[in-house]
């Protein structure tokens, strides 16, 4: 998967939007108002930071140990950088993109919830 693969995943769900609100290289991701994936355009290689589930977490940087690390600049319990790598399965990616975008939208209210 390269950058513009991964732009148009993310813009592919429901509600989501996305913006330059840090800088004019680091593009974030977010359903109804809250942030689900960034990365910085500017990276070689590239790179994406995805929320997830803890536990989760350190199983893939495990599994994939220097693929998926911890979340730079991020909450390293709960985010996972993760960098394209031809030993990473595109499915795991688009399957980590949804959980992310899950997890986000599971901790809406349900009235946001509702207009997904």
């Amino acid at each position: 998967m390269n950058i513009e693969d991964f732009r148009d995943y993310c813009l592919s769900k429901k509600g989501v939007t996305e913006a330059f609100p840090f800088d004019e290289s680091t593009l974030v991701f977010k359903v109804l108002g809250k942030m689900f994936a960034l990365t910085g355009l500017n990276r070689k290689p590239a790179a994406v930071n995805l929320k997830c589930d803890p536990e989760r977490a350190m199983e893939l940087r495990e599994e994939y140990d220097g693929i998926i690390i911890p979340g730079y600049h991020m909450s390293k319990k709960h985010w996972n950088t993760i960098i394209f790598d031809s030993r990473l399965p595109e499915s795991l990616l688009h399957e980590l993109i949804d959980h992310s975008y899950d997890l986000v939208v599971a901790g809406m209210p349900r009235k946001l919830r509702d207009k997904l």
